[in-house]
């Protein structure tokens, strides 16, 4: 069975997902960050979690190997960041969007939940590399609605 890639995105963006951005400091101490979707748990016990980067990102060489990454996943008003840091060459992070974690990796101000993690493995995924995270510390609020993406949009919990 040979699948239409369009067509395989577009049933794969039927699962709703929210959306994170993803960051870490460059061997020059430069705070970077990218716009991801593909944030899942592994496990509890020990605590990971991964995501994916696509192997022809432009800023792969950063994120294929970081040390310490942070995954900061978004509240709804913050689309903005998502919208910013989704752009090629558009990765170093405004410095009033993030205050640096325990572990080292930015950490952006206000988002619903951050997980500070140290690389933990990485693995080939086709078209993907598969980052899995050791969770080292985490941060949330207590309150606000998550920023939700869903066949090609933004969208809102009701």
């Amino acid at each position: 069975m040979s699948l239409e890639a369009r067509k395989l995105r577009d049933a794969l963006g039927r699962f709703a997902t929210g959306v994170c951005v993803i960051t870490t400091m460059t061997d020059k101490q430069q705070a970077v960050g990218m716009t991801a979707d593909s944030f899942s748990s592994v496990s509890l016990d020990p605590p990971l979690v991964l995501w994916l980067l696509q192997n022809n990102s432009d800023v792969y060489q950063t994120f294929s190997t970081p040390r310490h990454f942070a995954i900061n996943i978004l509240r709804s008003e913050q689309q903005a960041y998502s919208n910013q840091y989704a752009k090629k060459g558009q990765h170093d992070l405004d410095p009033t969007h993030y205050r640096l974690g325990k572990y080292g990796a930015p950490i952006i101000r206000n988002a619903l939940t951050t997980f500070e993690c140290k690389l933990h493995a990485t693995h080939e995924g086709g078209d993907h590399l598969i980052i899995v995270g050791r969770v080292v510390d985490m941060h949330q609020r207590p309150t606000g609605e998550p920023l939700l993406f869903y066949c090609g949009r933004y969208r809102e919990l009701h």
